[in-house]
């Protein structure tokens, strides 16, 4: 069936490239082997429909003309289609080819495979190998959430979509009707950002705590996505970059190596405890709950609450 399609694309694509006027809907079917196969006129116009919608989502530009007798017709011109020349210089296209190394998973190792072979012809130099171990350092993009793909086609398409969340306070996941805007990788974690239906807010989902498949529902979006989704501001602030008071922690030697990181002081306690001073933000009691054990909270009294609370529920859970 997709094999059988895709032909039927590409005929059609040929078709209105190939010709110099406009060709109306009975004459696209008499030149299509696949349109004369078709059982009724309804069903080659159902056919013909969704075609032309998918040709114009991959980007061909399709004209429709209606000429004297107001019959419609239909044609690609080849200067609307046709790409400018693209040149790179010997440090761009090693840029690009090392951002194609980036993408070694999942549905992406393909597209990025495919990007390099059109960057040999784009001008990366033959002496640099995007994949050959140049240093200690290796770029990656690790992926290990099942929710990345199904999250990722769901942005591309903007298809909203219906997955169970469990927050990092909370002992069971809910439903979250979403409707997806981008992908962001943070400090080694996956989030997206997006428009909680249920809430009527923006909000920003952490991969991980996704549980489940992710489905997606056959709707619109019902609010306009934002032309530049910050969502690693966003997430910054929940975790306490962009906080304009400190909290005080006690924290156990040689643990919490993120924490010591973004320490203003640090203060040796001894018996196996350090004293830290740390920057105090909206979403911090979620991320001191991830380091268990190893973190006292000692103020201001809030913090403190809130962390034991957080702890309680993933007890009872």
């Amino acid at each position: 069936m997709a094999i059988a399609k895709a032909e039927r694309l590409m005929n059609l694509a040929l078709c209105l490239l190939g010709t110099r006027r406009p060709l109306s809907k009975r004459e696209l079917r008499e030149s299509i082997e696949a349109y004369l196969e078709a059982g009724s006129d309804d069903s080659f116009n159902r056919m013909f429909e969704r075609d032309k919608d998918d040709l114009r989502e991959l980007g061909l530009v399709i004209e429709t003309v209606e000429n004297l007798d107001g019959e419609v017709g239909y044609m690609a011109r080849r200067d609307s289609n046709r790409l400018p020349a693209i040149t790179l210089d010997a440090e761009e296209a090693a840029a690009l080819g090392l951002a194609a190394k980036v993408w070694q998973q999942a549905r992406l190792a393909g597209a990025a495979s495919g990007a390099l072979q059109k960057l040999r012809a784009a001008g990366l130099p033959e002496d640099v190998d995007p994949y050959e171990a140049h240093g200690a350092l290796e770029p990656r993009i690790p992926v290990h959430e099942a929710a990345f793909e199904p999250l990722m086609l769901a942005c591309r398409d903007r298809r909203p979509v219906v997955f169970d969340y469990r927050k990092a306070n909370a002992a069971h996941p809910e439903p979250r009707h979403v409707e997806p805007w981008a992908l962001e990788c943070w400090r080694g974690h996956w989030y997206l950002a997006g428009y909680d239906r249920d809430r009527g807010a923006e909000r920003v989902f952490r991969l991980s705590r996704i549980t489940g498949k992710v489905r997606s529902r056959g709707t619109r979006f019902t609010v306009p996505v934002p032309d530049v989704v910050t969502v690693r501001e966003t997430v910054a602030s929940w975790a306490g970059e962009s906080a304009d008071r400190s909290a005080l922690i006690r924290l156990r030697t040689g643990a919490g190596y993120p924490l010591r990181a973004k320490a203003t002081s640090v203060r040796e306690l001894g018996d196996g405890w350090d004293e830290l001073e740390i920057p105090y933000g909206h979403g911090l009691d979620a991320w001191l709950v991830e380091f268990g054990p190893d973190v006292v909270v000692l103020e201001p009294a809030e913090l403190r609450a809130d962390v034991l609370d957080r702890l309680r529920a993933v007890a009872k859970g």
